[in-house]
């Protein structure tokens, strides 16, 4: 697959499992085997018990918009198409926050608390990236 014009990541050891399970469809977190604390991003050490052994966890994928921002100015040129876009902080309903697109609406019509799903947008063969989507549910 070839032609995905955007900057990509780079998985680390740390992260390799989150963007496997993303390729497959599945919002992964990492659970702390010390303290039992999700943490994300993915990290070698947890940062409250400094435990180094995790295990991962499926998420629901559902979450809410903890705060946003909107692009209008154009900063790479793969992204050119899709201006303006929102860029939000997510929390899951896990409880986990992370940053990632809001797709599928109106980036003037995202807001904090607004109900959202993961979606994966396949970029290349490697890397599925999760994006979030509005739910249409009221806020909770």
């Amino acid at each position: 697959m070839t032609g995905y014009t955007k900057p990509l990541p780079k998985p680390s050891p740390e992260s390799r499992p989150f963007w496997e399970g993303c390729r497959e469809g599945r919002l992964l977190a990492q659970r702390c085997s010390g303290c039992g604390r999700l943490r994300f991003p993915p990290k070698a050490v947890c940062p409250h018990c400094l435990s180094r052994e995790a295990s991962w966890e499926q998420m629901s994928g559902r979450g809410s918009v903890f705060t946003y921002t909107v692009f209008r100015r154009l900063y790479h040129p793969g992204f050119a198409d899709e201006m303006p876009y929102a860029v939000a902080l997510v929390e899951l309903d896990e409880g986990p926050r992370m940053l990632s697109n809001i797709v599928n609406t109106d980036p003037e019509a995202v807001h904090c608390g607004m109900r959202v799903r993961v979606r994966f947008e396949r970029a290349t063969d490697a890397i599925t990236l999760p994006k979030f989507e509005p739910t249409g549910e009221e806020t909770r």
